[in-house]
């Protein structure tokens, strides 16, 4: 027998994980949405010093057949506490992030990440460095190609993640986010990192 195959493993359904309690997330008082150049050069620092980060983008869904998506329009980086909601409508916001985004010395956490780094460089220019997709080592484990954030909180911290369908494919290119989209994006993010904070425990280990 080949010791090398690794044994398939069932991801939790959503009947499972409907089940199990409640992710609470961060509150919106622990989510900062930079506004001026002096927020974002100290948000940039913050997450650099932190060296490593909750990662996910979210972008204003196309409907139309053939139409290109312009996004992302929002990228988020989450640390143990926090996190950080950037609108790339905000033109002093692109300088910072392409720093954060190709740095290998910060790490970026997140799931599925192939499709955000096609957006990233065709929107940012840069190619994104330092980055653990964590679908690759839920893989590796056994679970499917892709596990995505529900089953991943529901495997490795025995909680509930909800991801809301409508705020899912909401306006992201809004100039003024509601609560609840600001809520969601910096919770994917934080999830992400929650989830790698967790692997040890869940029988799985960062490459």
């Amino acid at each position: 027998m080949n010791s090398n195959i690794i044994k398939r493993r069932p991801a939790p359904s959503k009947e499972e994980t409907d089940l199990l309690p409640h992710f609470a997330g961060l509150s919106i008082e622990r989510v900062l949405l930079p506004q001026t150049p002096a927020d974002f050069a100290a948000a940039g620092e913050e997450i650099m010093a932190a060296g490593r980060a909750g990662f996910d983008t979210e972008s204003k869904p196309t409907f139309a057949p053939g139409e290109q998506s312009s996004g992302p329009h929002v990228v988020q980086l989450a640390l143990t506490d926090k996190a950080f909601v950037f609108q790339l409508h905000h033109a002093e916001a692109w300088s910072i992030l392409r720093v954060l985004m190709q740095s290998e010395a910060l790490l970026k956490i997140g799931f599925g990440l192939q499709s955000d780094q096609g957006q990233i460089h065709a929107k940012l220019g840069v190619r994104l460095g330092g980055v653990l997709d964590l679908d690759h080592l839920f893989r590796q484990a056994g679970y499917p190609k892709s596990t995505g954030v529900r089953a991943a909180v529901g495997i490795a911290l025995g909680q509930r993640f909800h991801k809301s369908k409508k705020t899912t494919t909401s306006n992201w290119a809004l100039a003024q986010l509601s609560e609840r989209q600001v809520l969601y994006a910096a919770n994917d993010a934080y999830a992400a990192l929650k989830v790698f904070e967790a692997l040890p425990g869940a029988g799985l280990r960062p490459a």
